[in-house]
């Protein structure tokens, strides 16, 4: 069985462009060392399977023969990492492909290094594969979500066990280029598939490399050769709007670097971006306005449930003067009748989460205004999802929420099917405490619709879109009424 399966995923590394057919039996042999396997005979193989079979084989073999000593979620993951490894090219045989690739076609080097992180399982496809999608149709435009199931959940010894252990502070973090091939551990992912791009934006080095959990596609992360933390400043509008030059066919914006409206990840400074038009990106301008002394660019207010301003044009520099000129005047800015401040007791709390991209062979730079003041009714923040919103989605509203894509919690899909199966059976939804608090939400649009087997389970997915556009609102620091769009005009005019 073990003879079979080493000479299995040799082979799939010799299809996959991962090892060559020269270093078939080199390969081999550093699979045989790792299984503890002395006598090898090769097998012929009648089919090709998919790689997550090949492995998930492997791991049981390693489990039967105690070379895995714990057999978890957690372990498995890092031995069969530790696996491909084995298959995975050095660093500079990636980048000098990557390089070669770049200088025909920067949209063939991407495609090639997504699939290249694809095929040595360092972004699981058939994880991946799991998590719900869907697109509904809003008053902003087709909002898509997502049910992320991607990332495995923890097994309670693994917890218990990680609250015991000493912590390490190598690498740093997650986004650190020194988790590149690093063997990691029972609370750091294994990374010996791990390979990185450099590039240089303004001067500075950064490296690209994918998310393991893709939540669109070629879901990218640009991170920063230092763990310094994150910062939004004029530098950082001209390094997104450099990346873009770089990579046209891309989009690239950055987190907030302020707590509640920032990023996961605020320690390490790191852009996200990639190959999917998000729904902000086609929304279109409510009305545009004039700045002085930018008179080559177009300026104005983007119709979208947060408060947006769009900067289009075709010098980098201008743009990331006139976006670095809003972003001053924001941080200063206060309008007790609007309940921005832009602090108290000299905690700054005004802030920006900037989006580039290319429209029409133009540099298009979003600015979305944040603020995370909170009060006594909000300790959460005013301008975030609010409490009888909760039951969907609690979390931070962060950069690729903002661009209209929600990532949701992994508990929705079995809570889904409960309340389906409640509805349709005529049950008590308060009677379930494991979806009572849907009770309410439900009540509100049930009379609606017809309901039946065939239609339940899509408006529920349209219903939880609409209460993703009211959390977009929540956070957006001027509400879509007069009031709100007069005070968004007072702060253009300050300008």
């Amino acid at each position: 069985m073990i003879n079979k399966l080493i000479t299995e995923l040799v082979s799939y590394g010799i299809r996959r462009g991962l090892v060559s057919a020269d270093d078939r039996v080199y390969t081999t042999n550093r699979l045989l060392e790792l299984f503890d396997v002395i006598d090898y005979e090769k097998v012929e193989i009648q089919e090709e399977r998919e790689l997550a079979e090949i492995l998930e084989d492997l791991l049981d073999y390693a489990a039967e023969q105690e070379i895995l000593k714990e057999n978890t979620v957690t372990m498995r993951d890092l031995f069969d990492t530790k696996i491909m490894g084995l298959l995975t090219p050095p660093p500079s045989v990636i980048r000098q492909r990557f390089s070669a690739i770049y200088s025909v076609d920067p949209k063939l080097a991407t495609e090639y290094y997504y699939k290249f992180s694809q095929a040595t399982n360092y972004i699981r496809k058939d994880r991946i594969a799991k998590d719900e999608k869907w697109v509904t149709e809003t008053a902003y435009g087709p909002i898509d979500i997502t049910i992320n199931l991607s990332k495995p959940e923890k097994d309670p010894r693994e917890i218990a066990k990680a609250g015991k252990a000493k912590k390490s502070g190598y690498p740093s973090c997650l986004l650190c280029v020194e988790n590149e091939g690093y063997a990691g551990h029972f609370s750091h992912p294994a990374r010996q598939n791990h390979r990185i791009i450099p590039i240089c934006l303004d001067g500075e080095n950064y490296y690209l490399q994918y998310s393991p959990y893709v939540y669109y596609n070629e879901h990218c992360i640009i991170l920063n050769r230092d763990h310094i933390p994150m910062k939004i400043d004029r530098r950082v509008f001209k390094k997104l709007l450099e990346f873009v030059r770089l990579f046209p066919h891309y989009t690239a914006g950055s987190n907030a670097d302020l707590p509640i409206v920032g990023g996961s990840i605020l320690s390490h400074d790191h852009f996200q971006g990639g190959g999917y038009t998000f729904a902000m990106a086609k929304a279109p301008f409510d009305k545009t306005f004039s700045l002085k002394g930018h008179c080559d660019i177009t300026a104005g207010i983007v119709k979208w449930p947060m408060s947006v301003i769009r900067l289009q044009g075709q010098d980098i520099d201008d743009l990331s003067d006139a976006a670095a000129h809003i972003l001053e005047c924001w941080r200063t800015y206060t309008d007790e009748e609007a309940f921005i401040f832009s602090e108290t007791e000299g905690i700054p709390h005004s802030t920006i989460t900037p989006i580039a991209r290319m429209h029409d062979g133009r540099y298009e730079l979003d600015l979305v205004l944040r603020n995370n003041i909170t009060t006594e009714e909000s300790p959460w923040g005013v301008y975030h999802p609010s409490a009888d919103l909760h039951h969907i989605k609690k979390e931070n509203i962060g950069l690729i929420e903002v661009m209209g894509l929600a990532v949701l919690p992994p508990r929705l899909k079995e809570e889904i099917k409960i309340l389906e199966h409640t509805i349709l059976c005529g049950k008590d939804i308060r009677a379930d405490e494991r979806i009572r608090k849907h009770a309410d939400w439900v009540a509100e649009w049930i009379g609606n619709y017809d309901i039946n087997e065939e239609n339940i389970h899509r408006i529920i997915q349209d219903e939880i879109s609409q209460v993703f556009v009211k959390v977009l609102e929540c956070a957006g620091v001027y509400k879509r009424t007069a009031e709100g769009m007069a005070a968004f005009d007072r702060f253009i005019g300050s300008l």
